[in-house]
């Protein structure tokens, strides 16, 4: 037999949804029979598995030892014990429900394949070294990220640490009552703001987006807002404000916009960016595009802690040396005020 208390990460779930990530091995009709025959009980009584478990619940598992090794044996409850590599990865951030990195360019946000080592792999690294949560914990709560940068984007990264901080974080993303902000440097001359609308259609064999003005097919709308910081007769320092947050957005609606984004491998000008990388002693080998700020809304239950504040993080190193090597014509002000 087995006892199990309930904790916070774990409340607020159905029974079943908590029983088929603790015994992840068993079949569905395992565990409602070991429910029907009381085998497995919930506060000393039979259940049926759609109960809301809450802090403290006590669960019991009439198993015999055998079947609970075969059955919890098998998953990886554990975080992987590999040597990760060493990056520098900042936390900006951090109490005890979130966790706010700033992202250096080339790390994954997830995974891809097994094999790959992500902001996910770091982040179970970072709790299980601060305590913030134990192996045993991982069984039945994931602590994951909550927006998605691409591989070679920097910037601000979040993730969840508690279920309440992963849910109300998702939520914020999802309903786009927080603001996003980004700055990249593009390919021409902007020197007005601008709010910019369109259709993005990914073309999966491709990892790539199209966009159109009108809808068409498996097409989503867009929006991105911009305002340039500084700017000359070759190139351009945007603030971006993404809006919708669609796959490569800011890079395909710019690029749509004819001002691709210098460095950029997919949407780019190949030209121009080779102009620009023989030119300059700072070589660019990635998109210059940076999580650069998030503002929170108003909130007055769930990251509370968070309400109504302003969160950055300082572009990294290759984006701050072209900044600084190029001649500004205009802005040059507010260019020194981009904090590194």
């Amino acid at each position: 037999m087995r006892e199990i208390y309930i904790k916070e990460n774990e409340s607020g779930q159905r029974f079943d949804k908590f029983l088929k990530k603790y015994l992840s091995e068993a079949p569905g009709s395992f565990l409602y029979k070991m429910l029907r025959k009381k085998n497995i009980v919930l506060n000393g009584r039979k259940a049926t598995g759609s109960e809301k478990l809450k802090k403290g619940d006590q669960v019991k598992l009439f198993l015999a030892d055998e079947t609970l090794e075969k059955f919890t044996g098998k998953q990886e409850t554990a975080h992987s014990k590999k040597k990760l590599p060493k990056i520098q990865m900042p936390v900006v951030y951090e109490d005890e429900d979130v966790v706010f990195y700033n992202k250096p360019a080339g790390v994954l946000s997830q995974k891809a394949k097994p094999s790959d080592v992500s902001v996910v792999e770091y982040l179970m690294e970072h709790l299980l070294e601060t305590k913030a949560l134990r192996q045993d914990d991982l069984k039945t709560f994931r602590p994951s990220i909550c927006n998605r940068l691409d591989r070679n984007t920097s910037g601000l990264i979040t993730a969840g640490k508690s279920l309440a901080g992963l849910q109300k974080l998702s939520e914020l993303f999802k309903d786009r009552t927080l603001k996003k902000y980004y700055l990249c440097l593009v390919k021409g001359t902007i020197d007005k703001r601008a709010h910019i609308c369109g259709y993005l259609q990914k073309d999966k064999a491709t990892n790539q987006v199209r966009i159109a003005k009108q809808a068409g097919a498996d097409a989503v709308p867009i929006e991105t807002e911009y305002v340039p910081v500084a700017w000359n007769q070759e190139i351009t320092l945007l603030k971006v404000h993404l809006i919708t947050g669609r796959t490569h957005q800011i890079r395909a609606h710019l690029a749509w916009q004819g001002h691709p984004l210098l460095g950029d491998p997919k949407y780019g000008d190949p030209k121009w960016n080779r102009k620009w990388n023989g030119r300059m002693k700072t070589a660019q080998t990635r998109q210059m595009l940076h999580a650069y700020e998030l503002v929170m809304p108003e909130m007055n239950k769930t990251l509370k802690k968070l309400s109504g504040r302003t969160f950055t993080a300082p572009v990294p190193e290759d984006f701050y040396k072209i900044i600084k090597e190029i001649t500004w014509e205009h802005g040059t002000q507010e260019v020194l005020e981009v904090q590194h």
